[in-house]
């Protein structure tokens, strides 16, 4: 993760966390592995793509973990759809 990321991670979590959780879906882990798949992601972004999921996940392991969409949230890179 790139220092600019690690920043915007301990931002959100010290302080934006409660008030990003009011206006976030909730994303739920159905398979309970820890991290969100694309299929997992896009039940509370459906407008989301293979190629903003990649976007999403840092670190390129092929999964999006809480820190990742902490991130990608704050960033404006997850949202919710237009309706």
């Amino acid at each position: 993760m790139k220092p600019n990321q690690i920043a915007t991670v301990a931002l959100v979590m010290l302080l934006g966390a409660p008030a990003l959780a009011q206006d976030a879906p909730a994303v739920e882990d159905t398979d309970g592995d820890g991290s969100y798949s694309l299929a997992e992601l896009q039940v509370a972004y459906p407008d989301l793509t293979e190629e903003g999921y990649a976007s999403i996940d840092a670190n390129a392991d092929g999964v999006v973990d809480e820190a990742e969409l902490a991130a990608a949230v704050a960033d404006g890179l997850a949202a919710p759809s237009n309706g």
